[in-house]
C-alpha cells in the first residue's frame, strides 16, 4: 500500500543565506533528484537575487500540487527592505522567522504534511528578540513539546545519530550528562525510528564519553555511573540497546550494519561521522514533535550566498527524507 506524494512546506530561511538557492535549485532539479511537490515560503526577491527561474505565488497552498510542475511555488512573506545575498539584515532576520513561523503552521494545521526549514542565522535572530537556542526549540515550543522531550538526530544514507547533548562547551557536558537525559533521549530515538522510518524493533547503540568508553573506569567513571544505568533502564523497557561503545570504533561499515540509530554524548561525538561520512546528504530531522521536521544540515553560508556556488543535495535529502516519514506515519500512525 502507499500514498501519494505529500505536499510539504519548505522555509527558506535567511534571506540573505543559501537558502533560497538551494530550494529553487532542488525545484529546478526535482525530477533528477525524485522530489515531492513542495511549497516555498519566504521573499519572493530572495529567489530573484539568485535564480531567473519561474516562480507562482500563490494566495492558497492547496494551489501548490498543480503549479508544481509549471515553477517554484511560493507562499509570499515579504521582508521589510530587500537583503542582498551575503549581507544580512534586520529586516531579513524578521522575515526568516515569520517564514518559519508560517511554514509550521501549515504543518500544524494539516494543510502541509511536513516542514522543512532552511537555513537561518542564529546570531540576527537572537538581535530581534528571538529567545530559543534555535530552530528546533521553536518548532518544539509552536507543537506544545517541551524541548526535553525532542532530540535532534542527523541522518545520511549509512548513518543516524543523535547527540544526547547539543550546543554546549565541551567542559560542561559531564556536568549535564545525567543518566535520566541519556533515557529521555533514547526514548525519543527509539520511538522516532519506529514512527519516522518504519522500524519495528529498532537498534540503539550508545556511545561511551570517555575514550575507550572508560577503559572500565581508568579513564573517567562517566560510563559507569551515568550510561549503564541508562542503558539498562532501556532495556528493561523492552528496547534493543547497546553500549556504551568506544566512539573511535563505532563509526566503520561493519559497526554501522550493527545498529539503526548511534545515540552520542556530546555535539560533535554525533556530527563528525555524520558530516565526514554524507557532508552532502546530511538531514537534520526532529524527533519527538507530533509533525515531520526536517532541515539540511549546513548553515546560511553566507560567504558563497548569490555565486551560484551552493549545493542543493542537502536540501533535497532534507526534502524526501520528510516526505517518506510523512508517508510512514500516515500509512502506520
Amino acid at each position: 500500500m502507499s500514498l501519494p506524494p505529500p505536499l510539504l512546506a519548505v522555509s527558506l530561511g535567511d534571506p540573505a543565506g543559501i537558502g533560497p538557492e538551494v530550494v529553487a535549485k532542488a525545484w529546478d532539479s526535482r525530477h533528477a533528484l525524485g522530489l515531492p511537490p513542495f511549497v516555498a515560503v519566504g521573499d519572493p526577491r530572495s529567489l530573484s537575487e539568485v535564480w531567473d527561474g519561474p516562480v507562482v505565488v500563490l494566495s492558497n497552498p492547496a494551489e501548490a500540487i498543480d503549479a508544481f510542475e509549471h515553477g517554484l511555488p511560493l507562499l509570499a512573506v515579504p521582508a521589510a527592505a530587500a537583503s542582498l545575498p551575503g549581507q544580512p539584515t534586520t529586516a531579513g532576520a524578521h522575515c526568516s522567522l515569520d517564514s518559519l513561523e508560517l511554514a509550521v503552521g501549515l504543518t500544524r494545521s494539516g494543510t502541509c504534511a511536513g516542514v522543512v526549514t532552511g537555513p537561518v542565522a542564529k546570531h540576527q535572530l537572537y538581535a530581534i528578540g528571538f529567545n530559543h537556542p534555535g530552530q528546533t526549540e521553536f518548532v518544539a515550543e509552536r507543537c506544545g513539546v517541551s524541548s526535553g522531550n525532542v532530540a535532534m538526530m542527523l541522518a545520511g544514507p549509512t548513518l543516524r545519530t543523535v547527540p544526547v547533548t547539543t550546543h554546549l562547551p565541551l567542559r560542561d557536558v559531564p556536568e549535564r550528562l545525567t543518566s535520566a537525559l541519556i533515557e529521555a533521549r533514547g526514548r525519543v530515538t527509539l520511538r522516532g525510528l519506529q514512527r519516522n522510518f518504519g522500524i519495528a524493533n529498532p537498534r540503539l547503540a550508545v556511545a561511551g564519553f570517555n575514550p575507550h568508553a572508560g577503559e572500565n573506569g581508568a579513564l573517567g567513571s562517566e560510563e559507569r555511573d551515568v550510561i549503564e544505568p541508562a542503558i539498562a533502564a532501556l532495556r528493561a523497557e523492552g528496547w534493543d540497546v547497546t553500549g556504551p561503545h568506544p566512539a573511535d570504533t563505532m563509526f566503520h561499515t561493519a559497526a554501522r550494519a550493527r545498529y539503526d540509530a548511534a545515540l552520542c554524548m556530546y555535539h560533535d561525538q554525533a556530527l563528525i561521522p555524520l558530516k565526514a561520512l554524507h557532508f552532502e546528504e546530511g538531514v537534520n530531522m526532529t524527533l519527538g514533535l507530533p509533525i515531520v521536521r526536517t532541515s539540511p544540515d549546513h548553515g546560511t553560508a553566507f560567504d558563497i550566498a548569490g555565486q551560484d556556488r551552493a549545493d542543493p543535495r542537502a536540501m533535497a535529502a532534507a526534502i524526501r527524507m520528510a516526505a517518506s516519514c510523512a508517508q510512514h506515519r500516515a500509512l502506520h500512525g
